[in-house]
C-alpha cells in the first residue's frame, strides 16, 4: 500500500488528527489490504502463503468489527455501509 493512499484512508476515517488506532481506521486499512490481496490471488491462485495471510487479515478485521459493534453500533453500521462489508447476525 502506498503512503499517500494509506494517509488518505487514515484522514477519511480518523476521529481526530493523528488518529491511527481507532477501530474505524484499522478496519478501513485492513479492508484495503484485503482487497489488494484478493486481486493478487485472482491472478495467482496457487499462492497459498498469501491465502493464509489473507485469512489472517479477514479474521483480524472480523474481531475489530465485533468490537466496534459492541461499543458503538451506529459507527459499526456506518462503516459497514461505507466499505461494503457484510454484517454479522
Amino acid at each position: 500500500m502506498e503512503k499517500c493512499s494509506k494517509s488518505s484512508i487514515i484522514a477519511k476515517y480518523a476521529r481526530k488528527d493523528g488518529d491511527t488506532g481507532s477501530p474505524e481506521v484499522q478496519i478501513a486499512l485492513l479492508t484495503n489490504r484485503i482487497q489488494a490481496l484478493t486481486e493478487h490471488l485472482r491472478s495467482n491462485p496457487k499462492d497459498h502463503s498469501t491465502r493464509r495471510g489473507l485469512l489472517a487479515l479477514v479474521a483480524q478485521r472480523k474481531k475489530q468489527l465485533a468490537y466496534l459493534q459492541r461499543e458503538n453500533h451506529a459507527k459499526y453500521i456506518e462503516i459497514t455501509d461505507t466499505l461494503a462489508i457484510r454484517r454479522v447476525k
